[in-house]
C-alpha cells in the first residue's frame, strides 16, 4: 500500500503543473460540493465564507449570462449618448419610458417561484429513489445460512444480482455511469454479470429496458435456496422477497423519473418569461438625459446596479432549476452515481461474505453493574454535565404558595374533606316530602336493589350494629337512612322466592351454592347506566 502511494506521488511530481491542475479540476468537478461542516454553528456572518467558493457556486453558472446582459446594456447606452441624433433620442426616450412602464406586467416571480419549488421537490425525491442495498444485505446475511462454499455462493450471487440491477438502471439514466459502462461487455468485464448470464440476458426478447431481469433471477435463486434448506422457513423467504420488491421499486421509480419529465410547456413558459422580462429591461432601465425633465430620470448613471442585482437573482433562480432538473448529469452538485455503485457493491459483499456469522465474543459491557449508565464526556463537552435534563416545558412554571391551595366547594367554611362530606350527607337525608331529581334517583336506585337482603347488604358493605333500633351506622363511614324516614309509596315490592327445583328420575342431587350478595346501592349523585331512564315522580 505504501509503495503504491509513493509511486503515485512520484507520478504527480513528474507531471506538468498546468496539466496536473487541469486534471485535478476535472476530477474535483465530479464531486458533490459539501459545505455542511462550515455552517455547523450559526454565527455572525456565517454564510459570508460560502460566498467566496467558486465550484458549485452561482457565479460559475451565471457569469456568462451576466456579462452578456451587461454588454448589451452598455452598447445601447453608448448608442443613445453618442450615435443617435436629437430626434432619434426623443423617440428612444419614449420607447424607454414605455418598456419601463409595462415590464412589470410579466409575472416573473410568480411563475419562477412555483417552477423552482417543483424542481427542487422532484430533485430530492429522485435521490430518495436511489437503490441502496443496505437493508437487503442485512436480510440476506440473516436468512440465507451456510458457512460452506455453497452458502457463500448463494449470498454473494444474490447481492450481485441486486447490484447488477442498479447498474443497469443507472447506466440508463446517468451520463456518468453510461460513460463508465457504455456496453454490456463492460458490465461483464467489470464482474457484475457472467458470460452465461449475458447470454440469457440477450436471448430474452424484449424491446423495453431489461433492468428488472436480475431481480427475477434473485427471486428464482431465493426460491431454490429455500428448497435446499438454506432459507429455513417461508417467513424468512417472504421477508427477503419483500425487501427485494422495495429495492426493485426504487429502480423503477428512477426509470419513470427519467421518462416522465416536467411538462415542456411549463419549462418554456418560465424561460420565455424570464428572458422577455430582461429584454424589456435592457431598454426600459436605460438612464435618460436629466435635462429633458422626465419623471424618475433625474439621475444619470452608467451602470444599472439594481437592475444587475435583479438579473442576478431571477436568472440565477432559473439556473438553479436548470441544474437540478436532471441530477444524473455531470454538474457540480449532481448525484455521484459511480461512487454509489462502488460503495454499494463493496459493502454488500462484505456484509454477506466476510461478516457472515462473524461475531465477537459476548462480554459484559462497561456499565453492567451501574444503576444509572452514563457515558463519559471529554473536557470540551464537560459543561453538559451541569445542565439539568429536560423534564417538560411546564416544569419551569413557578406558582405562588396561595395559588397552589385547593379551593372549597360551594364556598363552605372548614376543610375541604368536611365540606364534601356535609354536601353528600345533605343529599342522602332527603325527606319524604321533598321529591326532586335526587329523590327520584334515590327511589330508582332503591327499586333496582330491592332484591338484596339486609344480611348480604350488611356483609358486602361491612356494616356493624345493623340491628339497632335507631339510626343505622355503616362501617363504610356513611350514615344510612333512618327507616322511619322511608317513603312507603316508593318502597319496592318484595321479591318472590325462587321456585325449588323439582327432582326428576335422573336428576342430580341438588346442591346449594352461596352467591355473594351485590354491592350496596350506588350513591344518588352517580349517573344512571346507559339506556335506563329516570322514573317520573308519583
Amino acid at each position: 500500500m505504501e509503495e503504491k502511494l509513493l509511486d503515485r506521488l512520484e507520478t504527480w511530481s513528474l507531471r506538468d503543473p498546468i496539466q496536473s491542475s487541469s486534471e485535478y479540476e476535472r476530477e474535483s468537478a465530479a464531486m458533490t460540493v459539501t459545505y455542511t461542516a462550515r455552517v455547523a454553528n450559526a454565527r455572525f456572518g456565517g454564510f459570508s465564507q460560502l460566498l467566496l467558493l467558486w465550484r458549485g457556486s452561482i457565479y460559475k453558472l451565471l457569469w456568462r449570462e451576466l456579462l452578456c446582459f451587461l454588454g448589451l446594456y452598455m452598447a445601447l447606452s453608448a448608442a443613445y449618448r453618442f450615435l443617435l441624433a436629437e430626434e432619434q433620442k426623443r423617440y428612444f426616450e419614449k420607447l424607454v419610458i414605455y418598456c419601463d412602464q409595462y415590464a412589470s406586467l410579466i409575472p416573473v416571480s410568480f411563475v419562477l417561484g412555483f417552477y423552482v419549488t417543483l424542481v427542487v421537490h422532484r430533485w430530492w425525491n429522485q435521490y430518495l429513489c436511489m437503490p441502496l442495498p443496505d437493508a437487503l444485505m442485512c436480510i440476506v446475511a440473516g436468512t440465507v445460512h451456510g458457512r460452506d462454499d455453497r452458502g457463500r455462493l448463494y449470498r454473494r450471487t444474490l447481492m450481485r444480482y441486486a447490484g447488477l440491477s442498479a447498474v443497469l438502471i443507472l447506466r440508463s439514466v446517468s451520463t456518468a455511469v453510461f460513460k463508465r459502462f457504455p456496453t454490456i461487455d463492460h458490465v461483464v468485464e467489470a464482474g457484475f454479470m457472467t458470460r452465461e448470464e449475458r447470454k440469457k440476458f440477450e436471448n430474452l426478447n424484449s424491446s423495453y429496458n431489461k433492468y428488472w431481469v436480475p431481480c427475477v433471477w434473485f427471486s428464482s435463486l431465493a426460491a431454490q435456496a429455500r428448497r435446499e434448506g438454506r432459507i429455513r422457513d417461508n417467513s424468512a423467504l417472504k421477508l427477503l422477497l419483500e425487501e427485494l420488491n422495495v429495492f426493485r421499486s426504487k429502480c423503477g421509480m428512477l426509470f419513470h423519473y427519467d421518462w416522465i419529465s416536467i411538462p415542456l410547456v411549463y419549462t418554456q413558459v418560465v424561460t420565455i418569461a424570464v428572458y422577455s422580462y430582461f429584454l424589456a429591461c435592457l431598454i426600459g432601465r436605460q438612464f435618460l438625459d436629466p435635462a429633458q425633465g422626465y419623471k424618475d430620470h433625474t439621475l444619470d448613471l452608467y451602470v444599472p446596479i439594481f437592475t444587475l442585482l435583479q438579473f442576478f437573482f431571477y436568472v440565477g433562480w432559473l439556473k438553479v432549476a436548470e441544474q437540478l432538473i436532471n441530477p444524473f448529469g455531470e454538474d457540480d452538485d449532481d448525484f455521484e452515481t459511480n461512487f454509489l455503485i462502488d460503495r454499494n457493491f463493496q459493502v454488500s459483499m462484505l456484509a454477506v461474505d466476510e461478516m457472515y456469522d462473524d461475531l465477537a465474543m459476548l462480554e459484559k459491557d462497561l456499565y453492567w453493574d451501574a444503576a444509572e449508565a452514563r457515558a463519559p464526556y471529554t473536557a470540551a463537552t464537560a459543561f453538559l454535565l451541569q445542565q439539568p435534563s429536560f423534564l417538560g416545558s411546564t416544569f419551569d412554571i413557578a406558582l405562588a404558595k396561595e395559588d397552589m391551595q385547593f379551593q372549597r366547594l360551594d364556598g363552605l367554611d372548614g376543610p375541604l374533606g368536611e365540606a364534601h362530606g356535609d354536601f353528600l350527607q345533605r343529599l342522602l337525608q332527603a325527606g319524604p316530602g321533598s321529591v326532586g331529581p335526587l329523590g327520584r334517583r334515590l327511589s330508582l336506585l332503591r327499586r333496582k336493589n330491592s332484591c338484596v337482603s339486609e344480611a348480604s347488604t350488611a356483609a358486602s358493605c361491612g356494616c356493624a350494629g345493623g340491628a339497632d333500633g335507631g339510626g343505622i351506622e355503616c362501617g363504610c363511614g356513611e350514615p344510612l337512612l333512618d327507616p322511619s324516614l322511608r317513603d312507603p309509596e316508593l318502597e319496592p315490592p318484595s321479591c318472590p322466592e325462587p321456585p325449588a327445583p323439582i327432582p326428576g328420575p335422573t336428576a342430580e342431587p341438588f346442591t346449594t351454592v352461596s352467591i355473594p350478595g351485590p354491592r350496596a346501592p350506588a350513591p344518588p349523585w352517580l349517573p344512571s347506566p346507559i339506556g335506563e331512564e329516570e322514573e317520573s315522580p308519583a
